[in-house]
C-alpha cells in the first residue's frame, strides 16, 4: 500500500517552491488536495488533485537549472508580495525558484531550479559546499583583518562563530573569500566585527558553477557538464530540509 508523499515535498518536486516556502503557503491556506485545504504534514496519494493558489499542480518532468546574475535590489524570494522578487524579475517561462539566498544589497550568482531535491543538498552548511565572493570594503585592508576573517569570527547576535575560511587579498580594499556557510548577511557581519563596512559584494561561484561574464540581470542554463559534475559533488550530501540563509 502506498504511503503517499508529503505535500511540501510534492510542491517542491513539482517546481512550485522550496519546502520551506511550501510550508508557509500551506499555513496561509493556499494549497488544496482534492478540493480540501491542505494542512502541514498532509500527504498526497496517487491520483489526488493538488491546487496551488487555485491552479492545478502537475510535476514538471523537464530538469531546469539556470545561473542568474542577480543585480543589487532584487530579492531572492518567490513571494509575490515582494515587488522586487527574483521569480518575476527573471520571468522564466516555467515555474522555478531560487536555490538559497543572496541578500538584496549584494549581486552575483544565484541558481534557480525546479528540482527540489537538489536545493537542500547544495545549500545545507553541513555538506561543506563552497561559495566564493569578491568583496570591496570602505578602507584599506590590514593583515590582521584578513587573518581575522580567515580564522573564524564570532557573530554575537547570531550566537555562532564562523568556520575558518579562505581569504585572499585582491587589491587595496578588495578581497576574495570562500565560505561553506551562509548565515544571514554573514560577510557583512564578519567585516563589521573588525570595523569595516562592505561597499560592494558579489558572489562569483557556487560549488563548480561560475558567474563568469554573465551580464547583470541575465541568465544562462547550466551546462550538461556542469550539472553532471554538480551531481557528483552532492552525491553523498544530506538533503535534510534546512532553512536557507542569506549570505
Amino acid at each position: 500500500m502506498t504511503e503517499g508523499i508529503r505535500i511540501n515535498k510534492f510542491l517542491s518536486e513539482a517546481g512550485v517552491c522550496s519546502r520551506r516556502e511550501a510550508d508557509r503557503q500551506i499555513a496561509d491556506g493556499n494549497v488544496s488536495i482534492d478540493g480540501k485545504i491542505a494542512e502541514t504534514g498532509s500527504k498526497v496519494m496517487p491520483g489526488q488533485k493538488v491546487c496551488f493558489m487555485g491552479k492545478p499542480v502537475t510535476k514538471e518532468e523537464e530538469r531546469i537549472l539556470i545561473a542568474v546574475h542577480k543585480p543589487v535590489g532584487i530579492v531572492c524570494t518567490a513571494e509575490k508580495r515582494e515587488k522586487n522578487n527574483i521569480v518575476d524579475f527573471v520571468n522564466f517561462p516555467k515555474r522555478i525558484y531560487p536555490v538559497g539566498r543572496l541578500d538584496k544589497d549584494s549581486s552575483g550568482l544565484i541558481l534557480m531550479t525546479n528540482q527540489g531535491e537538489i536545493v537542500n543538498k547544495m545549500m545545507r552548511a553541513g555538506n561543506m559546499h563552497e561559495k566564493e565572493y569578491i568583496v570591496t570594503v570602505n578602507k584599506p585592508l590590514s593583515d590582521s583583518f584578513l587573518r581575522g576573517l580567515a580564522g573564524g569570527v564570532p557573530l554575537v547576535e547570531l550566537g555562532v562563530t564562523t568556520r575558518k575560511c579562505v581569504v585572499e587579498k585582491l587589491g587595496k580594499r578588495k578581497f576574495k573569500i570562500i565560505l561553506t556557510q551562509g548565515y544571514n548577511r554573514q560577510i557583512r557581519r564578519m567585516c563589521e566585527y573588525f570595523g569595516y563596512r562592505v561597499e560592494e559584494l558579489q558572489r562569483v561561484r557556487i560549488m563548480n558553477i561560475l558567474l563568469g561574464d554573465l551580464k547583470p540581470g541575465t541568465y544562462r542554463h547550466v551546462t550538461d557538464k556542469e550539472y553532471t559534475t554538480l551531481q557528483k559533488m552532492i552525491a553523498n550530501s544530506k538533503n535534510t530540509t534546512v532553512i536557507p540563509q542569506k549570505e
